[in-house]
């Protein structure tokens, strides 16, 4: 990957002007498919396969007149007044009358038609008209919208002084949530911070850029989509708000990256792809891991948080592919002048920079290449030959120098203390409630919030979310006296205030049962009451036949909660089972995995819990602007266990990676600790304040969808950040040791490995100039084994040469070539192939070679001249001994003689031949003539000598 990514930002760096050009008309492109194919959020939440959605879809076919939404208008009477003054009625009336007449208005109710007794206020202060439409909410036209509110205003003016009118309900219970003056200004603290972090203006403003650029590609395309997908006001703005926190820090990673070599000298077109090659890899493993637990949402199968998943999932994505190509270029602009003067060729380079850095500090990780073997250490400790005898570098001072042996000073005790204090944040989240935003959530002086409070001061709070039950009456000869006797009955259930409505369909086949909770719609009570009238389904069943089902907009609200909630511990087992695998092929550790998923726990539970105590308990309610206590939005915890758990293991890499390099280097655990969190720990910092920043931006913001998700991102990353890894991370490592680094054998085989921090780039490095400045072997090793218990290979093989390799087994032959050609794990201390690292270019390794297994081909003439006539530079003959017939072997031997005189025009490489066999006669014989070959023979190492007997 690192190396994949250097090329990347190689061209970046050096076509700076059109990757820019690019970006801005892949902009201009998508926000113009936007403007012109866009439809809008829909802020409907279907949930398939559930009672209260099974009832409603047959409400559609059977009752037609309850399948659209609604709106409620509520008058109330002047103070001392009555609603029942002929000059009041005869107002509201006339309203009514004027209501019906609207487009898209299927019925209004009168309050004063004998058979309403719910819709006038117990003390006559004030009525209630429930206006039904015909369509969804999505589909209501904004100018019927309008309408409804407009003869609000008339009646208002036609009711006595003091009186007042306001016009609501189910069509006006949500809004769509914008950017305002809250985001901003984080957007400028984050520049703030990412000024004093490089110091440099011009450093400060290239990962706001490229968020911005980010946020806005996502965006489009997500508000693009609408034309055929439905998707609510939420996802737009999770998208905004996940683009900009990631694409900061993204962007930040690199630059600082970036900004750090510049200072120690490196140039800057050779450090940009350096800087995309390493901190690029973690940009990458970090957006990897987001994106993967966005996506898996889905697990709670419910259409609308998939694709709110997705959308956010896009943004991440967008914010990584800038990050890697914007930026690159923008530093191609740049040049020296993302550094202060002082670092820049001919300026003074002896100035200390703060805490430590500067041109003198020791080089960062990313600049000084580990040791070649990336094998591991075993539980007692012990390291590589070639670096255990390496000094310990020099304490690290300053601020973070002396957090880190603060952290690590009493490993137990900070272990126990941090793990203690997480665990007290995390149990008020035990009550933590979910459900639906509703009206009671609106901003106040929204028409949906004044008329949900007026309702709920004189009819109620659960005249706001009124349940409808339903069920099919088709077998009665008298229905309308059966629903009649239901209604009376269901008014009896205890949680019940009323029940207003309780009729038959004309066709008398289908019964609708209107039912007013005591409690509000987002309230417990509310959700209890729906439980305890779906029990009773088997008692209305017997006693009247009837098969009643509890739906409406509350009871669809209170089955996502619970579907939500349901889907908690599966996917959070999903995440944190994904971490320790992501981690083990990264870290190669047990002990870092296991305290990074067990962190990531601790992080969300504290979340959670100072989420409850804000949003459920009330406390600091009002200084957060929090519209409604008591519940937080449903698909809270599942987004905010998501994306923090892409955030906290991208911080994870970030110190962690930088520990394991030291460590790496010399074998000391607690320097190595000491080392690396100095080296990545204020990047980080810098890093969570910023997101810290965004996110607080969206609590303030009053949308009360968003503000859970941002007071749980916000806490959760910072609790994550500063005290998770900074702090208990460190002091699970030093308590640990070296044991920390202990990884089984068997698994070390069995994972991937994921560079993530660029090793294999530095390791390159390392080997540019080796075996000799302007070599150029095919193949070169030092130390190769081919298998454990072989003797050391050394080779040599020029351009163009042979090599035969015989001796040991058959299979060890084998196993071998396969190592050579990047086709098995490569066991040595330095192998270049086709001028290529091994096991890091294993891949390009793979493409440029050929491997002609003899004894397992029908026709092995026939499969060496297809390996010899594609573009292979080495081409291996394993097991000649397979080939007992003298006259193929000649045929062989013409076919590789030809092949040498087209490779070369193909490839622009003399074509380099390996043939094993037992013997090297045996191999020799297939080799073009007047072609010397380099030997090598395979064979076990020496027995160790018998120790003295005295």
């Amino acid at each position: 990957m690192s190396s994949t990514l250097h090329a990347l930002g190689r061209w970046a760096y050096r076509a700076r002007v059109l990757v820019v050009l690019l970006w801005v008309g892949v902009l201009a492109l998508l926000f113009a498919l936007a403007a012109l194919l866009g439809a809008g959020t829909n802020n409907t939440y279907a949930f398939p396969g559930t009672q209260s959605q099974d009832a409603l879809d047959a409400l559609a076919r059977t009752f037609p007149q309850f399948s659209g939404t609604s709106a409620q208008l509520v008058a109330v009477a002047p103070d001392g007044g009555d609603v029942t003054d002929p000059d009041f009625e005869s107002a509201v009336d006339d309203a009514i009358t004027a209501l019906g007449r609207i487009a898209q208005v299927s019925a209004v109710s009168s309050p004063y038609d004998d058979t309403s007794t719910f819709d006038i206020a117990s003390d006559s202060s004030a009525v209630l008209v429930t206006i039904q439409l015909t369509d969804q909410a999505v589909d209501i036209l904004p100018s019927t919208s309008a309408a409804l509110q407009a003869e609000g205003v008339t009646l208002q003016g036609n009711l006595p002084d003091g009186s007042e009118v306001s016009v609501g309900g189910a069509l006006y219970s949500q809004v769509n949530p914008g950017i305002g003056l809250s985001e901003v200004t984080s957007v400028f603290i984050a520049l703030g911070v990412l000024l004093l972090t490089f110091g440099s203006l011009v450093a400060a403003g290239m990962p706001i850029t490229t968020a911005l650029v980010g946020v806005g590609t996502a965006v489009a395309v997500v508000l693009t989509a609408t034309r055929w997908l439905t998707i609510t006001s939420t996802a737009p703005l999770l998208a905004v708000m996940l683009g900009l926190a990631v694409g900061v820090d993204y962007s930040l990673f690199i630059v600082s990256r970036h900004q750090d070599q510049v200072k120690r000298g490196m140039p800057p077109e050779e450090s940009a792809p350096r800087a995309v090659a390493t901190a690029g890899s973690a940009v990458v493993f970090a957006a990897m891991t987001v994106v993967i637990a966005l996506i898996g949402l889905s697990v709670a199968r419910i259409p609308f948080l998939t694709l709110t998943g997705i959308s956010a999932a896009l943004a991440v994505m967008s914010a990584a592919l800038v990050a890697l190509t914007l930026t690159p270029a923008l530093l191609g602009f740049a040049k020296w002048r993302i550094v202060p003067k002082r670092y820049r060729p001919g300026g003074r380079t002896d100035a200390a920079e703060p805490d430590g850095e500067g041109p003198d500090a020791p080089a960062s990780a990313a600049a000084d290449p580990p040791h070649p073997d990336h094998g591991t250490t075993d539980p007692a400790g012990t390291t590589d030959a070639a670096t255990a005898g390496d000094p310990a570098p020099a304490r690290p001072g300053g601020f973070f120098g002396h957090w880190v042996r603060g952290a690590i000073r009493w490993p137990p005790v900070t272990v126990v203390l941090v793990t203690a204090v997480l665990a007290l944040a995390a149990l008020p989240a035990a009550n933590l409630r979910l459900a639906l935003p509703d009206s009671g959530s609106l901003p106040e002086g929204a028409p949906g919030r004044v008329t949900y409070d007026l309702i709920a001061e004189h009819f109620g709070a659960g005249a706001n979310g009124p349940l409808i039950l339903t069920g099919s009456v088709i077998q009665s000869t008298d229905p309308v006296t059966l629903v009649d006797d239901l209604g009376d009955d269901i008014a009896s259930v205890p949680g019940v205030a009323a029940v207003p409505l309780a009729t038959p369909n004309e066709t008398g086949d289908t019964a609708v049962i209107q039912v007013i909770p005591q409690g509000a719609p987002a309230s417990e009570a509310t959700e209890q009451l729906v439980h305890r009238l779906r029990g009773m389904q088997d008692v209305y069943l017997e006693e009247y036949a009837v098969d009643l089902s509890v739906t409406g907009v509350t009871a669809l609200g209170i089955d996502i909660s619970q579907r939500l909630g349901s889907a908690l511990l599966p996917f959070g087992l999903l995440v944190v089972g994904l971490s320790l695998v992501l981690l083990a092929m990264v870290f190669r550790s047990i002990v870092v995995p296991i305290t990074a998923a067990l962190g990531y726990v601790l992080s969300i539970g504290a979340g959670f819990g100072l989420t409850s105590l804000v949003f459920v308990d009330g406390v600091l309610a009002g200084p957060l602007n929090v519209q409604s206590v008591g519940a937080v939005t449903s698909f809270m915890p599942i987004i905010v266990m998501g994306v923090l758990f892409g955030l906290a293991m991208d911080y994870e890499v970030f110190l962690v990676s930088r520990m394991r390099e030291e460590f790496l280097k010399h074998g000391e655990p607690r320097p190595a600790i000491e080392g690396g969190f100095h080296a990545s720990a204020r990047v980080v910092t810098a890093a969570a304040i910023i997101m810290f920043t965004v996110f607080s931006g969206f609590i303030l913001n009053g949308e009360a969808s968003m503000q859970p998700i941002a007071f749980g991102l916000a806490t959760g990353v910072a609790i994550d950040a500063f005290i998770v890894r900074m702090t208990l991370t460190p002091a699970v490592l030093a308590w640990f040791g070296r044991h920390a680094w202990w990884f089984p054998a068997s698994l070390d085989r069995a994972l991937p490995h994921f560079d993530v921090e660029g090793e294999g780039l530095a390791e390159e490095d390392a080997l540019s100039d080796w075996p000799s400045p302007g070599a150029t072997e095919a193949i070169a090793a030092d130390g190769l084994l081919a298998t454990a218990a072989s003797a050391r290979l050394d080779l040599r093989v020029p351009d163009g040469g042979a090599l035969v390799l015989s001796g040991g087994t058959a299979a060890d032959r084998r196993a071998a070539v396969l190592g050579l050609t990047g086709r098995a794990r490569v066991t040595g201390e330095r192998v270049k192939v086709a001028g290529l690292v091994l096991p890091v270019r294993a891949a390009t390794v793979r493409r440029r070679t050929a491997v002609v297994g003899l004894g397992a081909v029908a026709d092995p003439v026939g499969a060496v001249v297809d390996a010899t006539s594609g573009d292979a530079r080495i081409v291996v003959l394993d097991d000649v001994d397979a080939v007992p017939d003298a006259d193929i072997r000649e045929e062989l031997r013409e076919v590789l003689t030809g092949a040498r005189h087209g490779a070369e025009r193909r490839t622009g490489h003399a074509l380099t031949i390996v043939v094993t066999a037992s013997t090297p006669a045996a191999a020799e014989s297939v080799l073009p003539a007047g072609t010397p070959p380099v030997t090598a023979r395979l064979a076990p190492a020496p027995a160790p000598e018998p120790s003295a007997v005295t």
